[in-house]
């Protein structure tokens, strides 16, 4: 299956995730792809069979700026990605009133588009996350997993 792996960082956290991610979903045999700068033209050649998205939340509960450009023109094209599996790993600070927002609004967007959450977004808080990559881990598996279910 082929995993296109989406990340939004502002300080590079949520790319060394996203990161992470591709290399755990290879080892168990997927056929990951990340680029944090992929264009909508670069993930639709690579034809996605899911969809993981990896992102930070602003101050303001937004996406990052790099993965803006991204998000907009999703919105405009509408992929015909209905029924595609998905996640999302959110990363956050619980401290700030919006934590996770960019991960809600990237969970706005699979709704929007038909894309399955196969299991419940992981919000990974800034505040108590030492090794958010090991954190993710667990919930990679399980993604994994409901991916090859």
């Amino acid at each position: 299956m082929k995993v296109a792996v989406l990340s939004g960082s502002v300080y590079g956290t949520a790319e060394e995730v996203a990161r992470h991610a591709e290399r755990l979903l290879k080892a168990a045999g997927l056929q990951a792809w990340h680029n944090p700068r992929a264009s909508l033209e670069e993930i639709l050649a690579f034809a996605p069979e899911a969809l993981l998205v990896v992102t930070s939340t602003t101050g303001m509960g937004e996406l990052p700026d790099n993965l803006q450009p991204l998000y907009h023109a999703i919105r405009d094209r509408f992929p015909a990605w209905s029924g595609l599996p998905g996640g999302v790993i959110a990363l956050g600070d619980s401290s700030y009133e919006t934590f996770c927002g960019g991960g809600e609004l990237v969970r706005e967007l699979f709704a929007e588009l038909g894309i399955r959450e196969v299991q419940d977004m992981l919000r990974l808080d800034a505040s108590e996350t030492v090794n958010p990559e090991a954190d993710a881990e667990p919930w990679l598996a399980a993604f994994v997993q409901a991916l090859n279910g």
